[in-house]
């Protein structure tokens, strides 16, 4: 599912013009975005836990030439899915 189609369903089911869709869509993103990137969490009730993670540099092997390299440290997203939501996936 694309923003676009995000967008579309908002307005299918709440009734606001296309204009406003997007711009709740966009703002809820934006909103998600910025609070990761600060480091919070984004806990959404019924659906899941978004938390960036960092993780260290580590030595890894080119898989083509067998090469040692430095991976660099890095932060990465992670998403844990509420019981809710895990139990709706699995019931079909």
């Amino acid at each position: 599912m694309t923003k676009a189609e995000i967008v579309e369903k908002v307005y299918e089911t709440v009734g606001f013009p296309k204009r406003e869709s997007y711009e709740i869509v966009e703002s809820a993103f934006e909103i998600v975005k910025e609070e990761l990137k600060q480091g919070g969490k984004v806990k959404i009730a019924g659906f899941g836990n978004f938390s960036v993670k960092e993780k260290k540099s580590r030595r890894g092997r080119n898989p083509q030439t067998g090469e040692e390299i430095e991976i660099p440290a890095r932060r990465v997203l992670t998403f844990k899915p509420s019981n809710v939501l895990r139990d709706a996936l699995n019931k079909e």
